[in-house]
């Protein structure tokens, strides 16, 4: 269980990338994972778009301010709700698209592939271009996009900083 341990307290995220290409089964594996992913009442309210394809990569970088990364990356994964699966009153898919794209980037670590959280959720105008490169219909909420890529450094992959913080910790009270 240590090496467990070991994964989640050494991801971290990695922006640079080898031109090593993403094989099928890791992808596949990758996605296990995210719908391994707990979620409100067990309902999977997710759908996930992979793409690989240099030019829509590209023009998916442009939606965010941070997304320069994407052009280079191996894949893409793009995380996304269909509220329509929801039977809560409440947005539950938001806590459920969370555990899913963390989910894929402890997957990503565990293969040696590097990962980059990209929000998208609630900002309209990155939902509003993603939805026009990938077709997304208007009722799917489109809530991450998770860049994947084998680093193009080992040291950049494997240095993570301890981020243990006990003074934020509370024990039975603030």
């Amino acid at each position: 269980m240590e090496d467990c341990l070991e994964v989640v307290y050494t991801r971290r995220s990695v922006r640079t990338y080898s031109d090593r290409e993403i094989g099928e089964e890791e992808i596949k594996k990758i996605l296990k994972a995210a719908m391994q992913a707990p979620s409100a009442g067990n309902e999977q309210p997710w759908h996930f778009i992979v793409v690989k394809d240099r030019e829509k990569l590209k023009k998916m970088s442009e939606a965010f301010t941070f997304g320069q990364m994407l052009p280079n990356a191996g894949a893409a994964i793009v995380v996304c709700a269909d509220p329509k699966l929801s039977k809560y009153p409440y947005e539950m898919w938001v806590q459920d698209c969370s555990a899913a794209t963390e989910n894929i980037l402890i997957a990503a670590r565990c293969l040696g592939i590097g990962s980059v959280w990209l929000g998208v959720y609630p900002r309209e105008e990155r939902m509003a271009q993603l939805r026009k490169i990938l077709q997304i219909p208007d009722e799917i909420v489109v809530f991450s996009v998770v860049s994947l890529g084998y680093p193009k450094s080992e040291r950049e992959f494997y240095e993570a900083a301890d981020r243990f913080r006990e003074e934020r910790i509370h024990i039975e009270k603030w």
